[in-house]
């Protein structure tokens, strides 16, 4: 085997490893928003357990990135391929931060009756896991149409987010001792609104990795 071919056998490890640390980023915004709905305390333990997997494997990822930058010093697209996975663990890792927080607001109310049944939070949580899942597709792909298809998901979930805020906001207002619980809320929805944005900025490193150029789609 020449060099070449072990280089780009090294770099479609890379992309292999990446897209398994990316499913299970997406597993843990399901499992944390249904932790939280379904008040199920074991499954917000296990999206905290497998934060500590995604924080592993990120440091992988990116042990394996600057190797092959070091020692193949690759040029132009397969640099920016490499450089472009260097950017993406991290949103990911951040995103992963981000199901945790929503978990550990699972644990924090555990039994306590929800002021009101979650709709729009599972909605939201649902949109943002397509946006994900959509930006690797892309990654994948290399298919900047679906990239500029996530900034666009990104409008409804800043939209659903303005509508819990009010919602959240006229239930503390109505009755003091939903004020608490009303918090914790609006911060998975903040949480969740965040995890939107990230999942933009993997639209915006595809896009880069293909053409070179930096598009802001996070406005």
């Amino acid at each position: 085997m020449g060099p070449r071919q072990s280089f780009h056998d090294n770099l479609n490890n890379l992309v292999t490893d990446l897209l398994i640390m990316g499913d299970l980023v997406e597993q843990s915004i399901q499992k944390s928003v249904t932790a939280l709905k379904n008040q199920d305390l074991q499954l917000a333990n296990e999206v905290i357990e497998q934060e500590l997997i995604i924080d592993e494997m990120e440091l992988k990822i990116e042990d394996k990135c600057l190797k092959l930058i070091a020692m193949q010093q690759p040029m132009a697209k397969d640099l920016r391929k490499i450089a472009t996975g260097l950017k993406i663990i991290t949103d990911l890792e951040r995103i992963a931060d981000h199901a945790h927080d929503i978990a550990k607001v699972a644990i924090r109310l555990g039994s306590e009756p929800l002021i009101k049944p979650l709709v729009d939070i599972p909605r939201m949580a649902e949109k943002v896991q397509l946006m994900v899942k959509k930006a690797l597709d892309a990654f994948v792909q290399e298919n900047i149409d679906l990239a500029l298809e996530v900034c666009k998901d990104d409008d409804e979930v800043d939209s659903l987010h303005n509508q819990i805020f009010r919602e959240l906001l006229t239930y503390m207002m109505e009755d003091p001792k939903n004020i608490s619980q009303g918090t914790q809320l609006l911060f998975v929805s903040s949480y969740l609104e965040r995890i939107g944005d990230h999942a933009t900025n993997l639209g915006e490193w595809l896009i880069y990795m293909v053409t070179g150029e930096r598009k802001e789609l996070n406005d």
